[in-house]
């Protein structure tokens, strides 16, 4: 038995086993590398707008600290569970591990709608989350970042709070804050920017020459709108889909990604943007493109269109938007489709928080050049480093990230041992 359940925990739990097995993990050590160290939920009262009192439910998950303080993303959804969250934490110990980064995955959230909440509701359930959360985390123990639903401002309360109860400002104890308070230039932009390159990287590997490329970009949040951003502007792609919960649009002539911008930062959404080219969002996924950018929510490619997808690089901004099914058919569609897995694909924004969260230690801070520069080069060993496992054991790039991450953190706990 165990507090974990839902799909994307399911999900999570198959993918380990699979890895597991195939690193031939005896079956008595495979519950500690598992399940996570430290689930924390706590009630979040505030007052609304009306004068309602209105309790929320809040989570974090602290996956494993063998080899250092926590690092994860904090998720502001309606549908949020203690097993998606859980998951998410699992998912974020093997990228960093697979990056190289001194962390242990973690994850959190509150249960609410942000879109529906106004500006003073949206702070009051941010300040009494961290508030709730401060006897559980620290700078040496749990750092927390945005993720869905959450920004930059939501980083700033976060930090607020936590140093109004220290009584100093504490910069380290988040990353994505603005750069005015210990923030790091190029953070926002910098899991897109991850995607981009390593697609650009993927695109030297099958010898597809980006400038003739083009590419669907699923989400247009601040992951796919960067992504299709720097794929156009740096490599060359031609931008023929995108969407987000509102909408999609897939023009094979190309999309003008400058107007759909524009149009989004005055908008909020897609929405309304083009009446010609708008298109059922499960059919965006099915069409013809050099790369496919999964950016969205998970388990958006499974066993039902996994066979259907027509991509020669699928690029996995979002996490675990791939069922384990799904992968199945995938694998054997190797040849076909090259994957750049999710724990690789979408790690340029835990690098860059690695990076803030150690300029805001040192209080000595980078150039957006440096930060850059630090980006591509920790993507490139990765990326490397994947490669050459998938070649050597003659398996997928999934299975080759996800067996190095498992590895370390594995190495980790066995070296360090476990308390009497």
């Amino acid at each position: 038995m165990t507090i974990y359940t839902g799909p994307v925990f399911e999900m999570a739990r198959t993918q380990f086993a699979i890895i597991a097995d195939h690193l031939e993990i005896p079956h008595d050590e495979r519950a500690r590398l598992l399940y996570p160290k430290r689930a924390i939920t706590v009630s979040v009262p505030i007052h609304m707008d009306d004068g309602r009192t209105e309790v929320f439910q809040g989570y974090r998950v602290q996956h494993h600290l063998t080899l250092g303080p926590t690092k994860g993303g904090t998720r502001f959804s309606p549908d949020l569970d203690i097993g998606e969250v859980a998951a998410l934490a699992i998912w974020m110990s093997w990228k960093c591990a697979l990056a190289g980064l001194p962390y242990g995955g973690a994850k959190g959230g509150v249960a609410c709608n942000p879109r529906t909440l106004s500006m003073r509701e949206l702070e009051a359930v941010s300040r009494r989350y961290m508030q709730e959360m401060i006897p559980f985390v620290s700078p040496q123990t749990d750092v927390m970042a945005p993720d869905m639903g959450t920004n930059e401002q939501v980083m700033a309360w976060f930090m607020d709070t936590y140093s109004v109860h220290q009584g100093h400002a504490v910069t380290e104890i988040v990353t994505g804050k603005p750069v005015a308070i210990g923030g790091t230039v190029g953070r926002r932009e910098a899991t897109g920017r991850g995607v981009a390159y390593l697609v650009g990287r993927a695109c030297d590997t099958i010898g597809l020459k980006s400038q003739n490329a083009t590419a669907i970009v699923q989400g247009f949040g601040n992951v796919g709108s960067v992504a299709a951003y720097t794929l156009a502007a740096r490599h060359g792609l031609t931008i023929t889909g995108v969407s987000d919960h509102t909408a999609a649009y897939y023009d094979p002539a190309g999309l003008d990604i400058a107007a759909i911008e524009k149009h989004v930062a005055a908008n909020v959404t897609l929405a309304g943007y083009s009446a010609e080219a708008a298109i059922d969002p499960a059919e965006l996924l099915l069409q013809p493109c050099d790369v496919l950018v999964p950016a969205a929510l998970e388990r958006v490619i499974t066993a039902d269109n996994a066979a259907r997808i027509r991509c020669r690089i699928l690029a996995e901004g979002a996490n675990g938007p791939t069922t384990p099914d799904a992968d199945a058919i995938l694998d054997q569609r190797n040849d076909e489709i090259f994957i750049i897995p999710d724990i690789l694909a979408n790690a340029g924004g835990v690098i860059v928080s690695y990076f803030e969260w150690v300029q805001d230690l040192q209080q000595l801070f980078w150039s957006e050049t440096e930060v850059n520069t630090r980006l591509e080069t920790l993507l490139e060993g990765a990326y490397q480093q994947v490669a050459r496992r998938a070649r050597a054991d003659g398996v997928s790039n999934r299975t080759a990230a996800m067996a190095i991450g498992v590895e370390k953190v594995r190495a980790g706990k066995r070296l360090r041992g476990l308390f009497p």
